[in-house]
């Protein structure tokens, strides 16, 4: 028992000392603001906060600009700049040489054609040929014999017309031989060359080495030739957005690819038929490629109005982007803000952000959108 007592009497003192010790530390959150207490008020955009004064506001000041309208398009060939490129003469591809996507030129070679209707053609051209030699030999005949009196001026003027007829045929032959691609003084052959009709890019080829070709009536074109030097940008315009849209306004394109290169096109077409489905009419804007534009790119157009129109602007951290849409916090006193929806407009110098709609200017909002929201899920 001796013993025991020190041993007991040692382990109370640690005790009391420890828990002097505890109690002497000064607590760091002592002195920090009560954490801001977040209450709804059964609307979801209505939130009810213990200390606003955390969240600092922010006015929106006003700006005026002319109104814009900023849609999605697509480049188009220019269908007025496609040239098809096609073939009279059926039969067999035996050389090809260009493809999709090829530049050409005019004049160039793209395919050749092994065709019996270019040898049917050589074979006509050759006996309307001989056929007319005939033809004349015997009407010089009948004139040297009419002038000696020896046959009767009927006998002349039937040769002369026998000449003439002949001339025709063989005009004739010549003639559909032009048509068919071939020149009547070169050697007779059962192939044909396809020339580009204009020079640009092959932007549809419906033909491959070793394939049929049919008649022209039943057939695709060949291949088609489009000029690029100018495109089209065909944008898609809600029916309530078309008042905006007037032709020869200009628009300010930017590309997906190269979004710090703009060009500028003109409207030139605005569709007199609505999409029914998705209430939109397709919009024209012609273009000039300084060869940056491909078929198929996607675009951004934007559309400049007329007049002028009030904007408010607020700081770029004001608007919380969520879910694909964009939000700013507006207070609506006795410590409650509600969350409102707003479409931004340009970016502008000093971290500002211009709003189209759902704010006006004048109107205050909660500076840091994320900090709020942030605290708001907590």
């Amino acid at each position: 028992m001796r013993t025991v007592r020190p041993i007991a009497l040692v382990c109370v003192c640690a005790v009391w000392l420890a828990g002097c010790s505890v109690s002497g530390h000064t607590d760091p959150a002592a002195g920090a603001p009560p954490p801001a207490q977040v209450e709804h008020d059964g609307d979801d955009s209505a939130i009810r906060v213990a200390h606003p004064e955390q969240f600092p506001l922010a006015t929106a000041t006003r700006r005026d600009a002319a109104p814009q309208l900023r849609v999605t398009g697509v480049v188009d060939p220019d269908v007025s700049r496609a040239v098809p490129v096609v073939s009279l003469a059926s039969g067999r591809v035996v050389e090809l040489r260009a493809r999709l996507g090829d530049q050409v030129r005019k004049g160039q070679l793209l395919l050749r054609i092994q065709s019996a209707d270019i040898a049917t053609a050589f074979s006509d051209y050759r006996k309307a040929a001989a056929d007319q030699t005939l033809a004349q030999s015997q009407f010089d005949r009948a004139k040297a014999l009419f002038d000696r009196g020896a046959i009767a001026r009927k006998d002349e003027e039937v040769a002369q017309d026998a000449a003439a007829k002949a001339r025709v045929d063989l005009e004739n032959a010549a003639d559909r031989l032009r048509v068919l691609g071939m020149d009547p003084g070169r050697a007779p052959t059962t192939t044909v060359d396809i020339v580009a009709p204009a020079s640009g890019v092959i932007t549809e080829q419906n033909v491959t080495n070793a394939a049929g070709v049919k008649s022209l009536d039943n057939s695709p074109n060949l291949l088609t030739i489009s000029d690029l030097s100018r495109v089209w940008i065909v944008c898609d315009v809600y029916e309530s957005d078309l008042p905006a849209v007037r032709i020869g306004d200009s628009a300010d394109i930017r590309l997906t690819a190269y979004p710090d290169k703009p060009l500028t096109g003109r409207v030139s077409n605005i569709s007199a038929v609505l999409d029914p489905t998705l209430r939109t009419a397709k919009v024209r804007i012609e273009v000039t490629n300084p060869g940056l534009l491909r078929i198929g790119m996607f675009v951004t157009a934007t559309f400049h109005g007329q007049g002028k129109e009030a904007r408010a602007v607020v700081p770029a951290t004001a608007i919380l982007h969520l879910h694909d849409r964009e939000w700013v916090y507006v207070p609506l006193g006795a410590a409650q803000f509600q969350r409102v929806q707003v479409r931004s407009g340009e970016t502008l110098p000093g971290r500002l952000q211009e709003i189209v709609s759902g704010l006006e200017p004048g109107q205050r909002v909660v500076s840091n959108a994320l900090i709020f929201q942030n605290t708001v899920e907590q």
